[in-house]
C-alpha cells in the first residue's frame, strides 16, 4: 500500500528487506523512482522520489517494493469487458532500458518458456478479474534468473509497444479496446488466441546518444520511410515537420515481424538502414548496436544490459 511517511518507510522497508525501491503510484517513463541499498540510504532515496514524483505527476504518493538487481522486466497484455471476462494476449520483453525509459521491445520474450508464459498471463488475469478491472492493460512483473516473477505495478492503458503483440497474435487491440468501451463482450475466449512469429520495435527518438542522449529539436528536412513485408511504421512526422523542445522525443515507432526471431532482427537490422531522417540526430545508429550485440542476439540480457554495454557501445559509435 502507501507509504505516507518517512516512520512508515522505515518499517516497510525492514519487512520487505532490503535493497528497496521507492515508486511513485502515478509514476512512469523511469520518474519517480530511487533506489536503496541499505538503511542509511532510505531517508535521501524516499525524499527525492517523493519530490520528483510532486513535480513530474502532482502527486507525491509512493509504495515501496523489493529491488531485484537486473531482473527481466515481462509484461502480459489482457483485455477485459464489463461482463467479467478476461484474456492475455501473451507476453513482451521490456528490459532494453536506459534509465527506467523502454527502448525496444519484442514478443515473445526470448526468456520466457510456454510454461512461464501461461503462469504468467493465470495471475495476469486473476489480478484484473479480482479488481473489475474493464478495458486495455498490461501488468508488469519481475522476472529472476531462476524464473521466478514478481508483480510490478499495472499500466491501466494501452502502451507504446501494444503493436509487437498485435503482430504475433493478428489482434486489433485499439479496435478492441474501443468494442469494450462501448458495452461489447470481448471478440476473443482465450483458447482463440495464439502467437505466430517474432516481433520487434524500436522507439526512434530526436537525440544524440554521442551527446548523452540530449534532445535534439528542429526540422525534419528530408525523410525516407523504408516498408515491405512485415513492417509498420508508426509515425505523424513529414518532411518541415518542427520537433518541438516541450514533449517527449520519439518520432516513430519502427515494428517489425517474421517467421522467427532471427528473422525479425535481421528485418530490423535492414529496415533501420534504409530509415532516412535528416535535419535532426536520432538513436538509429545506437539501436543497430544493440541489433548486432551478440548477447542481443543470443537473447541474453536483462533491465542492466544498456548499463553494461553502453561504454563501449557509444565508443563504438564514436570511432566507427
Amino acid at each position: 500500500g502507501l507509504v505516507d511517511d518517512f516512520k512508515m518507510a522505515q518499517a516497510e522497508a525492514e519487512r520487505i528487506g532490503y535493497p528497496v525501491m521507492i515508486k511513485a503510484t502515478s509514476g512512469g517513463g523511469g520518474r519517480g523512482m530511487r533506489i536503496a541499498m541499505e538503511p542509511g540510504e532510505l531517508e535521501n532515496a524516499f525524499g527525492a522520489a517523493r519530490t520528483e514524483a510532486k513535480v513530474a505527476f502532482g502527486d507525491d504518493r509512493v509504495y515501496i517494493e523489493r529491488f531485484l538487481k537486473n531482473p527481466r522486466h515481462v509484461e502480459i497484455q489482457i483485455m477485459a469487458d464489463q461482463y467479467g471476462n478476461v484474456v492475455h494476449f501473451g507476453d513482451r520483453d521490456c528490459s532494453i532500458q536506459r534509465r527506467n525509459q523502454k527502448m525496444l521491445e519484442e514478443a515473445t520474450s526470448p526468456f520466457v518458456d510456454r510454461h512461464l508464459r501461461r503462469q504468467m498471463g493465470e495471475v495476469a488475469i486473476r489480478l484484473a478479474a479480482a479488481v473489475g478491472y474493464v478495458g486495455a492493460g498490461t501488468v508488469e512483473f519481475l522476472v529472476d534468473a531462476d524464473k521466478s516473477f514478481y508483480f510490478m505495478e499495472m499500466n491501466t492503458r494501452i502502451q507504446v509497444e501494444h503493436p509487437v503483440t498485435e503482430a504475433i497474435t493478428g489482434a486489433n487491440l485499439i479496435k478492441e479496446q474501443i468494442r469494450v468501451a462501448a458495452g461489447y463482450r470481448l471478440s476473443q475466449q482465450q483458447n482463440e488466441i495464439s502467437f505466430q512469429g517474432h516481433a520487434i520495435e524500436c522507439r526512434i527518438n530526436a537525440e544524440d546518444p554521442l551527446n548523452n542522449f540530449m534532445p535534439t529539436p528542429g526540422v525534419i528536412k528530408n525523410l525516407v520511410v523504408p516498408g515491405g513485408i512485415g513492417v509498420r511504421i508508426d509515425s505523424a512526422m513529414y518532411p518541415g515537420y518542427e520537433i518541438p523542445s516541450f514533449y517527449d522525443s520519439m518520432l516513430a515507432k519502427v515494428i517489425v515481424h517474421a517467421s522467427s526471431r532471427q528473422e525479425a532482427i535481421a528485418r530490423m537490422r535492414r529496415v533501420l538502414t534504409e530509415f532516412l531522417i535528416d535535419g535532426v540526430k536520432t538513436n538509429i545508429d545506437f539501436h543497430l548496436a544493440i541489433l548486432r550485440d551478440p548477447d542481443f542476439i543470443a537473447g541474453d540480457y536483462d533491465i542492466g544490459y544498456l548499463n553494461r554495454k553502453l561504454p563501449q557501445m557509444i565508443h563504438d559509435l564514436q570511432t566507427r
